[in-house]
């Protein structure tokens, strides 16, 4: 039974013909949706909260942050120092990207587990989210211009060197010199304030295109008679959450606040003296345990590359109408990615030297056989034991 019922309101006539009202509340007020979905569905609200949080103190640090190589560390210690709330507001923007990388991986996660990729245009603008994502989160990273920022923006610009013929110029075009400058950091200062911009659009498009297909439920179907609106139903669920997130966003930043932080980027950018061990923020360990898992340049930034877009193979599958009524193989592929995922991540915060660069390789190997192999697999067998109709 339908509980969906707008008379309810005695204002639904009055929003339904408003020009602006009524778009948005088929989006966040009377969209139906199954009555069964769980908590693991409330990581898309989630996103949306860590992005607002950070457009907001991205915006009012930008006010502040001069994007100059003699004056950048220091802008950063007058914004912590004497900017009122200036520090709460600065950890609260560096913990609240960890937050958000947290649960990009679970929303990516969930929806692999539930089959929700089926709906190719959402799931492809999602991958070019995540992508744009890592390249806003990478350019902030070298904003404190502290050792940990220089010494991670040289060596990563330096694997556009690994491009054949043409891969020297490339890099000194991203610096702007002939080595890492006020022009690499000005390149980057400009990207990582318009970054977000773009992200807000796509991820816009993303929900619009989301709403344009039937919503999933955790048992992969789709009942039109069993739904529920939106809003008061999932809205309050959502607030449970965002609740619990915020709690942990401000105890992240003032009580442990530099939990997640290098110590070396508390020093400033020396050309002259390397960190004994240069490595990325936490959510990108794993991307630098399969680059260092290679031993050939091209080799490893080719594997770098595929372990994110790799996730457009779940794509090619040609039967895309899984249900999930037998989901004990899935479980077993998603627990497995669970479980590279943390080996990789720990690994990547390792030395690169045996035993971790050799462990990094063999669960490189079983990430990239984990979705070129398994996948189908599970598909091809479900399909032969008549469990899953094929698609003609």
């Amino acid at each position: 039974m339908n509980l969906i019922n707008n008379n309810l309101h005695p204002w639904t006539n009055k929003r339904k013909k408003h020009f602006l009202i009524n778009p948005l509340s088929k989006i966040f007020t009377d969209l139906p949706l199954p009555s069964n979905i769980n908590y693991y569905w409330n990581f898309g609200s989630l996103l949306g909260l860590c992005m607002i949080i950070q457009l907001i103190t991205g915006i009012l640090l930008a006010m502040h942050y001069c994007p100059n190589v003699t004056f950048s560390f220091n802008s950063i210690t007058h914004i912590t120092r004497n900017i009122p709330e200036g520090s709460t507001l600065r950890n609260i923007h560096a913990n609240s990207a960890s937050i958000f990388f947290l649960c990009v991986y679970f929303h990516i996660g969930r929806n692999i587990y539930h089959s929700t990729w089926k709906n190719s245009t959402t799931w492809s603008i999602g991958i070019i989210i995540y992508i744009i994502m890592i390249l806003a989160a990478f350019t902030g990273y070298v904003l404190p211009w502290g050792q940990m920022s220089f010494w991670a923006a040289t060596v990563i610009t330096n694997l556009l060197s690994a491009t054949p013929y043409i891969g020297n110029e490339i890099v000194q075009w991203v610096w702007g010199s002939f080595s890492i400058s006020n022009s690499t950091l000005n390149r980057f200062y400009s990207l990582h304030y318009l970054l977000p911009f773009l992200l807000l659009l796509l991820i816009i498009t993303h929900i619009l295109a989301l709403h344009t297909q039937k919503q999933s439920s955790p048992t992969g179907t789709h009942s039109e008679t069993d739904k529920l609106p939106f809003h008061q139903y999932f809205s309050l669920k959502d607030l449970q959450t965002t609740t619990i997130l915020i709690i942990l966003i401000f105890y992240l930043s003032t009580i442990t606040p530099y939990l997640l932080t290098d110590p070396e980027n508390f020093i400033k950018a020396n050309p002259m003296i390397t960190p004994t061990h240069i490595q990325p923020e936490w959510y990108f360990l794993f991307a630098y345990a399969i680059l260092r898992s290679i031993p050939n340049k091209l080799g490893g930034v080719l594997a770098l590359l595929s372990s994110i877009m790799i996730l457009y193979s779940i794509l090619l599958l040609k039967h895309k109408n899984i249900k999930s009524s037998n989901q004990q193989p899935l479980l077993t592929i998603i627990w497995s990615l669970n479980t590279i995922f943390i080996i990789l991540t720990w690994t990547g915060g390792k030395p690169a030297e045996d035993p971790f660069t050799n462990l990094s390789l063999i669960i490189t190997t079983w990430y990239f056989i984990t979705f070129l192999i398994l996948f189908p697999t599970h598909t091809q067998s479900e399909i032969k034991n008549n469990k899953i109709p094929s698609k003609k």
